[in-house]
């Protein structure tokens, strides 16, 4: 029968195994539309973040979401401690500027971007506002956004990315070229968060990143 001793050091393990994850929200959410996702995770040992970043519609611009997202990892994630970045929509493109003009990759050990429109989207054309203009395909954003890929390189990244989309235009916009790619067939948009395929997907992979 093992010692309690011996119990204690695989408890501790146990937890240090976890991996922390920083969950951020897309167009018009806050950080609770991946809730599912994140209870998901703490079920399985790992530490979860999920700020609501405001304003939701992105009004001041992507980088200043990217700003307040900075502002939120430095107070909530312990300091020398690295951590899996998730982005929904476009909490994708606030994490790849967060990653790519912030130095933020010099903390992340995985991105994981779920429908982001990394070349951008036609019903960005729709909406007013500075953030929703740098969704726009050809953006000046967006072309800052690909010259910094470079910055990148060593970096796991996944895309999941459903066919049926309807909310991100053309749908290959949610392919990005430097991730691997995970197809999903969920029917909308905004149901890819909640898919059993992605949270057991994720799940895996944040899993082997403790290993």
């Amino acid at each position: 029968m093992p010692s309690l001793g011996a119990f204690l050091c695989a408890e501790a393990a146990a937890i240090v195994a976890g991996v922390n994850v920083v969950l951020v929200h897309g167009f018009l959410n806050r950080g609770s539309i991946l809730r599912r996702l994140a209870d998901h995770l703490r079920a399985e040992g790992h530490v979860c973040f999920v700020p609501s970043l405001k304003p939701c519609d992105a009004r001041c611009g992507l980088p200043k979401l990217a700003e307040e997202l900075d502002r939120y990892i430095r107070a909530s994630v312990p300091d020398g401690t690295r951590f899996a970045l998730v982005g929904f929509s476009m909490g994708a493109l606030i994490c790849r500027y967060y990653l790519q003009e912030m130095a933020g990759v010099g903390r992340v050990n995985a991105f994981f971007s779920i429908a982001g429109p990394h070349t951008g989207t036609l019903s960005a054309f729709l909406y007013p506002g500075i953030g929703v203009r740098q969704m726009r395909p050809g953006s000046a954003f967006l072309r800052q956004l690909e010259l910094g890929t470079d910055r990148l390189a060593g970096l796991p990244l996944v895309c999941y990315w459903t066919p049926f989309d309807l909310m991100i235009r053309p749908v290959s916009s949610t392919r990005w070229p430097r991730a691997e790619h995970v197809r999903i067939l969920t029917p909308l948009h905004s149901l890819l968060v909640f898919s059993p395929t992605l949270l057991r997907d994720v799940a895996r992979r944040i899993a082997a990143l403790s290993s």
